[in-house]
């Protein structure tokens, strides 16, 4: 158990084909011995997709950390304030949350604890799913991978031939990402192959 009682916060943004495999990952760190609080942004909270209904989302959340999701702006704001979490880890972070975190943005509970958690100069995991990391967003990319306290999963293009501009986090590389970023360490590679 080699998260026996750290605080890790999952906030679960709208990359709706990989729920799936995002729920194993908070099951996984709560097998390490990790107390699990969930985020959900409004469109996870609110949207009914081919993947699955919102609620069933939530409530898998639920059943699985033991937690309700944190589903407003106001239910995020005291992870800061309060201290909350040692390690927050967004995944899948999608290009939206990845350009307005960047660009200092705060309009969703996700955003917000991001803000929060950060304000207490602790680490935050992102474990992106976007169709436009390449892209509008590469700059974006840059950016983060720069910035202090923010460390990513290990990532790389998904599906070069028909989305060339798409990037995927290794959704099971989120623990020892995780390991590594509480002790301040990036964990490496960054970029792998993922298709």
């Amino acid at each position: 158990m080699r998260l026996k009682d750290v605080r890790v916060g999952f906030a679960v943004t709208g990359s709706h084909c990989t729920l799936d495999e995002v729920m194993v990952q908070v099951e996984n760190l709560v097998r390490e011995g990790a107390v699990v609080y969930p985020i959900v942004s409004a469109v996870v909270d609110s949207t009914d997709t081919k993947y699955g209904p919102a609620q069933k989302w939530k409530d898998l959340l639920k059943k699985i950390t033991g937690h309700v999701p944190i589903n407003t702006i106001t239910g995020a704001e005291p992870i800061g304030p309060g201290k909350l979490l040692d390690v927050l880890v967004v995944a899948p972070c999608t290009g939206n949350t990845l350009a307005k975190l960047a660009n200092g943005i705060t309009d969703s509970p996700v955003l917000m604890a991001i803000k929060a958690h950060l304000r207490n100069l602790r680490p935050v995991v992102l474990a992106i799913s976007t169709n436009d990391g390449l892209g509008m967003n590469a700059r974006n990319l840059g950016l983060l991978l720069n910035t202090k306290n923010i460390y990513l999963v290990p990532f790389g293009q998904d599906n070069p031939l028909e989305k060339p501009n798409s990037l995927k986090a290794k959704m099971d590389l989120i623990v020892e990402t995780v390991l590594l970023a509480l002790e301040g360490k990036q964990i490496q590679p960054v970029l792998i192959n993922v298709s």
